[in-house]
């Protein structure tokens, strides 16, 4: 474990999940999350530079976070004292209550395990709580084009900057639906968000904002081709 906390630290050094479009697709997913979220405690696991803890914070009273990274927390600290924020790996982590609601915004691809993960998520919430969990999509319309021009393998292939966030995997919808289902969840909910025919810094430079969110929207129509995908689960 003690590589796994030195690569987390290594990762949280230039990570870039706070910058340009990532964080419209972060704030996005909290507003998709929003009509599932129960009420009461919410568990949020690896918030990183915290947009999506502050929009959570901004909504609800009790919520705890889970965070791997030193640097990490204590910016979460500083930043937003109303939170509880443990530092732990999700592997080490032993709450001492249940929550109604739980929080993966861009965990799966991270973990080592994540069905491992998925089944201490269960143990952790309550009967009548919920998980909400997004990820990237494989089969996102910029994979697909990024194939047929040669820059990638395959759809499913990590390319820089998924090594750049330190992602293992890429899922596709069967598979991310899978991991719950063998963790032992039922689905409620599965969909997706965010048509992006272009990468990140291609869209940075001419897009505005409501372009951006017509375009956030716009998957929600069209989860197959989202460039990312979200779940619903309960026990």
């Amino acid at each position: 474990m003690e590589d796994e906390k030195g690569r987390l630290e290594n990762i949280a050094k230039h990570s870039l999940y706070a910058e340009g479009v990532n964080v419209h697709t972060i704030r996005y997913s909290g507003t998709i999350f929003e009509r599932h979220i129960k009420t009461g405690p919410i568990l949020e696991l690896g918030p990183a530079e915290g947009v999506m803890t502050e929009y959570l914070a901004s909504r609800y009273n009790d919520l705890t976070a889970v965070e791997g990274s030193v640097v990490f927390c204590e910016s979460l600290r500083r930043k937003l004292p109303q939170v509880k924020v443990i530092h732990s790996l999700f592997e080490e982590y032993s709450p001492d209550r249940s929550y109604e609601s739980v929080i993966l915004g861009h965990v799966l691809e991270h973990v080592v395990d994540p069905v491992d993960i998925l089944k201490s998520v269960r143990q952790w919430i309550a009967p009548s709580g919920r998980v909400c969990a997004a990820v990237p999509n494989a089969h996102s319309l910029h994979r697909q084009a990024a194939v047929l021009m040669g820059l990638l393998r395959q759809e499913d292939e990590l390319n820089d900057l998924d090594r750049h966030h330190g992602h293992r995997r890429v899922y596709n919808s069967a598979s991310f639906m899978a991991d719950f289902l063998s963790a032992g969840f039922s689905i409620e909910v599965f969909g997706g968000y965010w048509i992006k025919p272009l990468a990140n810094s291609q869209i940075e430079k001419t897009w505005t904002k409501d372009m951006i969110d017509a375009f956030m929207a716009l998957g929600e129509r069209y989860p197959d081709i989202a460039a990312e995908l979200y779940v619903v689960a309960r026990k």
